[in-house]
């Protein structure tokens, strides 16, 4: 029988106070960038058409990245582990600040990408470790409110910092929360490692690395002009063939770092396949719609952020509701239903000009962040809530890695399907091709709900 939750004792505060600041750094700046990205492209004298590279480049790394937190963490220590990876984020978001031109930037948001992959799995596996499991859902709590604060206040944030600073300050600002991580990261957690652990599947890890980097560049070099289709082509056929290699090693390797044997489990399937191609719009929604509304319709930065405001307190308030609305319908029903929703709330935006008034856009805003993060919750919960306890940690790692994938595609495939239409309009015409990338977006989760279908009638909730 499960322990009821315990309040958290004093001594376990300062741990999840340093985990916190982890998860609201990587939260923070999951979103402080969208609303910068045209003053970015200004500074860098570089199209904003383009800068969905800097997005894309710190996604990418951190999916690139993610499966290696756990066996890193069992091998050096927790404490190690949690405090490169403060280090090199700090150090990477003053590189990104001092930053020349758009490559200095990738670059620098490539290494930060590589810090924030470790910041919660392994804040997360600490406190597991270290605190007792009665107390475990109280740390959780508290911890998962930085991480509401984070993109809460990113996008406003973010352009508040753009108009009265510069751009360098969405970065500046990470310098001396992350100090003082490192100073509380030596006082608050213990170096936890294990005693013997497994040897490193780095041959999985490799053609991981390989699928996922081919499958997104291929995608968002295909439009670029001094990039030959023929590269990006095969970059994206080598991707796929990097999956599929994947795939059969991990059927025969026992040290793989996921067995094939997650996939026999239908409902996980499912849930993984769904995941990954529901995530498409829904996640490139933050950079595209930011982008929309400073180029297309003229808003300033710090208008732009505050308008994505009611996006975020929308998947707040979803919290409340999803737990009763999928006890009444089961999750296929759901799903099925809510899949079509995201579709036809992105196409909608397409809708949407410059003279569109805001008593419309922030109810507009706030139910695509209710439907949204309806979405995101229900497909996650479905994916993991029968996989048996042995598979539960691989089956939850290969999730997050999907998750982060997805997204780093998403905005590829946004930002490629904007400079197709911008080509084919003309850029006196840019709100044609914005409106024609959202409609596009939201035909996708037609794909999704395909997915969705083969779920059983009795999947319960």
């Amino acid at each position: 029988m499960t322990a009821p939750s315990q309040r958290l004792q004093p001594e376990f505060n300062l741990l999840v106070f340093l985990v916190s600041i982890g998860f609201f750094m990587q939260g923070l700046d999951s979103t402080i960038v969208n609303t910068a990205l045209p003053a970015m492209a200004r500074s860098l004298n570089e199209s904003p058409l383009h800068m969905h590279n800097v997005i894309i480049g710190y996604v990418l790394s951190v999916a690139v990245s993610m499966p290696l937190s756990g066996w890193l963490s069992d091998r050096f220590g927790v404490r190690n582990v949690f405090f490169s990876a403060i280090a090199v984020f700090t150090l990477a978001s003053l590189g990104c600040a001092l930053s020349q031109n758009l490559n200095q930037l990738i670059f620098c948001r490539v290494l930060q990408g590589i810090g924030a992959a470790f910041l919660l799995p392994v804040g997360r596996l600490a406190m597991l470790k270290l605190i007792p499991r009665e107390q475990f859902l109280s740390a959780m709590g508290m911890m998962s409110l930085a991480g509401l604060i984070g993109p809460l206040i990113g996008p406003a944030l973010g352009g508040w910092l753009v108009e009265t600073a510069s751009w360098h300050w969405i970065f500046i600002i990470n310098i001396p929360v992350g100090i003082l991580g490192m100073l509380v990261t030596f006082k608050a957690m213990p170096n936890v490692r294990e005693t013997s652990i497994k040897k490193f599947d780095f041959g999985g890890f490799l053609l991981l690395g390989i699928a996922m980097l081919g499958m997104v560049l291929g995608i968002e070099n295909i439009a670029r002009q001094d990039i030959s289709i023929t590269l990006s082509t095969g970059l994206f056929i080598a991707g796929l063939i990097a999956a599929a290699l994947y795939a059969y090693y991990a059927h025969h390797h026992q040290n793989a770092l996921f067995r094939s044997t997650l996939f026999k489990n239908k409902v996980y399937t499912i849930g993984v396949s769904g995941n990954f191609f529901a995530r498409f719009g829904g996640n490139s929604m933050a950079f595209i719609i930011p982008l929309m509304l400073q180029l297309a319709f003229n808003m300033d930065p710090l208008t732009t952020g505050v308008m994505m405001t009611p996006m975020i307190l929308g998947a707040l308030f979803s919290k409340s509701i999803i737990s009763p609305i999928i006890q009444r319908t089961g999750y296929r029903r759901f799903l099925l239903t809510n899949t079509l929703l995201v579709g036809v709330c992105i196409a909608s935006f397409s809708l949407t000009t410059a003279d569109t008034p805001g008593w419309l856009r922030i109810p507009h805003f706030f139910i695509f962040g209710v439907l949204n993060s309806l979405q995101f919750v229900a497909m996650n919960t479905l994916t993991l809530k029968d996989l048996p306890q042995q598979d539960a940690s691989s089956g939850n790692s290969f999730l997050s890695m999907t998750m982060t994938l997805s997204m780093s595609i998403g905005i590829a495939l946004a930002g490629t399907l904007l400079n197709i239409f911008t080509d084919y309009y003309g850029s006196a015409h840019i709100t044609t091709a914005f409106h024609s990338t959202l409609i596009c977006l939201g035909l996708i989760n037609v794909v999704a709900t395909m997915i969705f279908w083969q779920l059983p009638s009795d999947c319960p909730a």
